[in-house]
């Protein structure tokens, strides 16, 4: 729903004046089906310094009102703003109505060629001066992406082509292989032999090598704290539970990275070692990898999930589609028809 109210002159005026710099913050307020001037403030230091001081103080929890902030960036257009939308939660539900319905004519009477970013805040916490920051990383990161997308980027990650000639070849990342350090090799001999139950390996990238991190004893319940949040890492988890009446230990093997927090060099290094690594402790210290998992947050480690992903459910067979019976006969029922001598024949 779009509303049209008319804007005070006072406020048209102010608007005016504060493209061109010389005011901080604006707030606009709905009052008598008009868009009026309900405060403004002036620069006094830098934007990030003036931010929480100038704007959280004018913010009413009953009331909804729209901010417009002046940073200290410039675009074409000159200098560019941050357009708040505040509606608290304890504000009437008309009032939040109308102001949803007229956001659109204050961006057009300012001009939203001005305008950087938009803000929505029902808290103080979605629009102070950490929650903008929150904000930006959020519209600085990749929009998400299908599972078929995250399949084709993780084999754009892993391939890196080059052509020299006509015969030229795919030149793959997929079989790169570090070699495991000692104290690495120790501790999965230890995992094989179940000494242990947990072990986290990390890339050392300057020396092309896997390293031990630790293999600290590990419940399940634990799990989730042994993942970084700001790094890759490889876990290999033995995973001690029952199934169907048996004691089982099975041997999980977790790639974990973090959202996007990691560079890219990271991202390919690890997911091309990773293969290869697989390979090598299956073979090597005949380790019997159960499950394979990739996640990039701990908390997705539950006992409930390992279980799942260890012993997935069974679906019901689904019945094949019964293709349609055709015609009787190679050639369908006979037919009369009535010959020239109004005889009925056979067809």
């Amino acid at each position: 729903m779009f509303l049209a109210l008319v804007v005070t002159q006072e406020l048209r005026d102010l608007l005016a004046r504060a493209r061109g710099g010389a005011v901080r913050l604006i707030k606009v307020r709905i009052q008598d089906e008009q868009l009026v001037l309900g405060a403004y403030r002036e620069p006094e230091k830098s934007w990030d310094q003036d931010y929480d001081h100038f704007l959280l103080p004018l913010l009413d929890d009953q009331e909804p009102c729209y901010i417009l902030y002046r940073l200290d960036s410039q675009n074409a257009q000159g200098y560019e703003w941050i357009f708040i939308s505040w509606s608290p939660d304890q504000s009437p539900v008309k009032q939040k109505m109308l102001y949803a319905a007229t956001r659109a004519t204050v961006k057009k009477e300012f001009g939203g060629g001005h305008l950087k970013y938009e803000m929505f805040g029902t808290a103080e916490e979605d629009i102070c001066l950490l929650g903008y920051e929150h904000h930006v990383s959020s519209c600085s990161g990749p929009a998400p992406l299908t599972l078929a997308e995250q399949e084709l980027q993780r084999i754009k990650i892993s391939e890196v082509t080059t052509e020299i000639s006509v015969e030229s070849k795919h030149q793959t990342l997929q079989s790169l292989a570090f070699p495991l350090q000692e104290t690495a090799k120790r501790a999965l001999q230890q995992l094989a032999q179940k000494r242990i139950n947990y072990i986290q390996l990390r890339l050392d990238v300057e020396k092309e090598t896997i390293e031990l991190v630790h293999s600290n004893p590990t419940d399940t319940r634990d799990l989730p704290r042994r993942v970084p949040t700001d790094t890759p890492r490889y876990h290999f988890f033995l995973y001690k539970h029952s199934h169907e009446g048996d004691y089982l230990e099975s041997v999980v093997f977790i790639y974990s990275m973090p959202g996007y927090s990691c560079s890219i060099k990271e991202r390919m290094l690890y997911s091309s070692c990773k293969s290869r690594l697989l390979e090598d402790v299956e073979k090597d210290y005949y380790l019997e990898i159960a499950k394979k998992l990739e996640i990039d947050d701990g908390d997705e480690l539950t006992d409930e999930f390992l279980y799942d992903e260890v012993h997935p459910k069974q679906h019901a067979h689904k019945q094949a589609f019964a293709k349609p019976r055709g015609p009787a006969g190679k050639r369908g029922h006979k037919r009369l028809i009535r010959g020239t001598g109004a005889t009925l024949q056979d067809s």
